[in-house]
């Protein structure tokens, strides 16, 4: 599924540019994807679009507010990836309310614990369907594998 997600981001500029479903899916399947990762991510980035489309921010986040996390949401994250979250936040790169769509649709994720590798995927999509400007550093950090690479 997150192959089909990395793909989309890489071809096209925004969610909004993607064709249709019947037809990007069509191509989807021209690129190499299997039915079953083209259907769950599909269904994923529907998700994304509900979530985002739903969620309200009263008012701007406090300097001083923190978000506690369920055990569940531990549990299923994963502790490593609870921390790249607290720590994108820190640095300001995720609002809260963007950190919420994250937790949201990690959670939709069928992963348990979460890797951080994954959740970088998550972050990217989420930011991308909002049209967030991405530092470039951030935009690294997230499209690393965390596979060594040679400089050329």
């Amino acid at each position: 599924m997150f192959a089909v997600l990395v793909f989309l981001y890489e071809n096209y500029g925004a969610l909004n540019a993607c064709p249709e479903p019947e037809t990007l899916s069509q191509r989807l399947q021209d690129a190499g994807f299997e039915d079953q990762e083209i259907a769950a991510a599909l269904l994923w980035l529907q998700g994304l679009a509900r979530v985002t489309h739903d969620s309200v921010q009263v008012r701007p986040a406090q300097a001083s507010a923190f978000r506690v996390f369920a055990d569940f949401e531990v549990a299923r994250l994963g502790r490593s990836a609870v921390r790249f979250l607290m720590f994108l936040e820190s640095a300001g790169q995720l609002a809260a309310a963007q950190r919420e769509i994250v937790i949201e649709r990690a959670l939709a994720v069928d992963e348990s614990p979460l890797s951080v590798a994954t959740l970088k995927v998550v972050v990217l999509m989420v930011l991308w369907s909002q049209r967030a400007d991405i530092n470039v550093l951030l935009l690294e950090e997230l499209l690393d594998d965390g596979e060594a690479h040679l400089l050329h």
